[in-house]
């Protein structure tokens, strides 16, 4: 109903990461431009920070869609296991499905994937979500992964992506040898007004609007900006709620006062019979409050928080990639696996994905 009353070909603000409707942002388009240069330089380690919602994910699809061809890949995001789990789960992904729980099994049957991926000419890529939520324990047979190398190139490449808790957790010292590893690291950006108009509009295209006129109003661009915070998933929940009320109201244009009611409806404190803690927008508007209500716990969200932890594992020279230096193993080491279902329990309340 929704997609014939605006002449649409899909949902332009689903909550699926979707690949066709990636938008590339300056951080967007430099965080996958030094994913690609970190996997083809053969480094190793990359990483990929982002608060929820910014989404990672979607970019990370796009990585695996652009190495479809000249790598063999795995894709890992349900990161709630202990280290079997994890390395059984890799396994699995990379069409190895044998049941077992020996660790040195399992090794050998990576080791033959390895091998057999270089025989052909094609590099390793191990992709994985949700990285703030491994243990440490399992991030140490992570770091175990990068001992398949010749003496010349590494075999498989890593790219951990996750939210800010896994800086935190990368700059702590049990984690050292792992964080000396990863040599890039990249980061997306919250949009600013104009890159969240330009977003919405991206979306819309994507989807099939056609329209001479604009479904948005500049007044309504300006308060999804705002009330969003620049957070793609908030910015596809207030325009996905907004649409369904112009569809309701038979209206082909959405404007302001359209917006404001989405916004009031969407708000969760007259819900929980509370005041929780908000986080402020740091609009030129920061007075106003913003759509997601969330724990300040949750998720690190103020900028000297997020500089203290980039540069924990930035500004270490051990880590920065002119200066990288790879260190022995020991040759015993413990596996892992990971079951696929995409869970994050710290995300704010109200926020879907970046699709």
């Amino acid at each position: 109903m929704l997609l014939s009353h605006f002449k649409l070909n899909a949902q332009p603000f689903g909550v699926t990461p979707d690949p066709e409707f990636l938008f590339l942002s300056p951080s967007h388009r430099e965080a996958m431009a030094s994913l690609v240069h970190g996997i083809v330089s053969g480094r190793g380690f990359t990483a990929l920070i982002a608060e929820p919602g910014m989404g990672k994910t979607t970019l990370l699809f796009n990585l695996l869609h652009l190495l479809r061809d000249s790598a063999k890949t795995a894709f890992l995001f349900q990161t709630l296991c202990g280290p079997k789990e994890f390395l059984r789960a890799l396994l699995l992904d990379l069409g190895i499905d044998e049941d077992t729980n020996d660790l040195t099994r399992m090794h050998a049957m990576l080791n033959e994937c390895v091998l057999r991926a270089s025989q052909k000419g094609r590099q390793l890529v191990v992709v994985v979500d949700e990285a703030q939520n491994l243990s440490e324990r399992t991030l140490e047979v992570v770091r175990m992964l990068s001992n398949f190398e010749t003496p010349n190139k590494k075999l498989m490449q890593l790219v951990l992506a996750g939210q800010p808790q896994f800086a935190e957790k990368l700059a702590s010292e049990g984690l050292r040898q792992l964080r000396q590893r990863i040599s890039v690291v990249a980061r997306l950006a919250a949009f600013d007004e104009e890159q969240t108009r330009a977003y919405i509009e991206h979306r819309l295209r994507v989807a099939g609007f056609a329209s001479a006129e604009p479904l948005f109003t500049y007044q309504a661009h300006r308060m999804i900006a705002e009330h969003s915070l620049g957070i793609p998933r908030n910015i596809n929940n207030l325009c996905f709620n907004a649409m369904s009320l112009g569809c309701a109201m038979q209206r082909l244009t959405i404007d302001e006062a359209m917006i404001r009611e989405v916004v009031r409806d969407l708000e969760l404190v007259e819900l929980m019979g509370r005041t929780p803690t908000l986080e402020r927008s740091h609009s030129r508007k920061g007075n106003r409050r913003p759509l997601t209500v969330v724990k300040r716990e949750s998720y690190v969200s103020s900028s000297t928080e997020r500089g203290r932890m980039d540069a924990a594992v930035l500004d270490s020279p051990e880590s920065r990639t002119s200066t990288l230096d790879e260190e022995e193993v020991p040759s015993d080491w413990e596996g892992t696996h990971v079951n696929r279902r995409r869970t994050s329990s710290r995300e704010p309340v109200g926020q879907k994905a970046n699709s």
